[in-house]
């Protein structure tokens, strides 16, 4: 399509000293975010990555832009939208912006902290001035990281962002406690549950033998009784003596 003079704007009085821009003059602020966006999500939290091919401090001055923001998040159930925007300066050389919407601070903060932290690539953002405490907008020097690069780093974040909200199960959420803090309660309590299960493991003692009246006066408690050869030899004669008795009786 060749573009008019309705489709550029001179900017000769903008601080970024643009030649032209691209402009959507007929569309709305849901219109040209929606008009190429690609969208990530996991566990239900969705991110969404729009390109805005014009300057982003152009695009941040656009009346009632927070309210606009806030109801495409709430239409389209987005947790976060981020803007990447490119065009072109007064030497033909390309300028990349970024901006992230998201009022869910945690979050928020997650996804500046791996976008301003990444090294493979390494965006070399610098903070820039914002309207709003939910959108914090950076001026991107690696001209060269494009949206398709940039995705993986929110698939990042996301997961970090879900590491960092995990709760051991059966565990209950700690309220005004550090995270360190937490952390070391759950040792305790995890090194307590294993103390208890490893004595639980061990095999009881047995218990100790009962008193026995009928065995403690048994004559073998003293000891075994002494015997001497002659009692033998006199027991031997009576055991024989019997014998022979019997069997003289049972002859008769």
């Amino acid at each position: 399509m060749r573009l008019t003079c309705m489709h550029c704007i001179r900017l000769g009085s903008s601080p970024s000293s643009l030649l032209t821009i691209m402009s959507y003059p007929r569309l709305t602020t849901e219109q040209m975010l929606r008009k190429d966006q690609k969208t990530i999500s996991r566990q239900g939290t969705k991110v969404a990555i729009s390109a805005i091919y014009m300057d982003l401090e152009v695009f941040l001055q656009r009346s009632g832009l927070i309210a606009d923001l806030h109801a495409l998040c709430q239409a389209h159930s987005y947790d976060a939208l981020v803007a990447m925007t490119i065009f072109f300066n007064t030497h033909n050389e390309p300028v990349r912006q970024l901006a992230v919407f998201c009022p869910h601070a945690a979050l928020r903060m997650t996804i500046c902290g791996v976008l301003e932290r990444s090294h493979s690539p390494s965006l070399k953002l610098t903070p820039a001035p914002s309207i709003h405490p939910n959108l914090q907008a950076y001026l991107q020097g690696n001209t060269q990281v494009s949206r398709k690069k940039l995705l993986p780093l929110l698939q990042e974040a996301l997961s970090a962002y879900f590491d960092s909200m995990k709760i051991p199960s059966g565990q209950p959420e700690t309220v005004g406690v550090s995270r360190e803090q937490a952390d070391k309660e759950l040792d305790r309590a995890g090194n307590s549950l294993i103390s208890g299960l490893s004595q639980d493991d061990e095999e009881p003692p047995l218990p100790p033998t009962p008193m026995n009246s009928l065995v403690d006066e048994c004559p073998l408690d003293q000891g075994l009784p002494k015997f001497s050869a002659e009692v033998i030899f006199e027991k031997c004669s009576q055991i024989s003596l019997s014998e022979s008795t019997t069997a003289s009786l049972s002859k008769k």
